[in-house]
């Protein structure tokens, strides 16, 4: 199964937090499964890290690492990612939740995500 891990779900993960269900951090360290993070994530991580909006308990700059250690895969933003976002309805509001679910379509990814409104989309999605 191939995953496209939503921004929260990395922090969660990387973190150890218990909010991120068991069955959940099971499917990301499965052996079989293929675990990606956008760039946008990445992204989207620096500015509220940077902007004090988000505290993180590993420090931006050991991300890298930790994802080369876990085996989790950045995705880039690909033009034809972009093309299915000019398509996609503005159901949800947050610039980077749309290009993840973009990304997640144009891909066929399934996304594991808690945000409720990510299942209005034709995407697949876990939590």
């Amino acid at each position: 199964m191939n995953y496209l891990l939503d921004t929260h779900t990395f922090i969660w993960f990387m973190e150890g937090d218990e909010t991120l269900p068991e069955n959940t951090r099971n499917e990301i360290i499965h052996i079989k499964n293929n675990c990606f993070l956008s760039i946008a994530s990445v992204w989207e991580i620096a500015i509220k890290a940077g902007n004090g909006k988000l505290n993180l308990k590993v420090p931006f700059h050991k991300i890298a690492e930790y994802l080369k250690n876990t085996e989790i895969i950045i995705l880039p933003i690909e033009h034809r990612h972009l093309q299915t976002l000019l398509h996609l309805e503005l159901i949800h509001k947050d610039p980077f939740d749309r290009l993840i679910i973009a990304q997640a379509i144009t891909e066929n990814y399934t996304i594991i995500s808690k945000d409720k409104i990510i299942p209005q989309y034709t995407v697949k999605s876990l939590w």
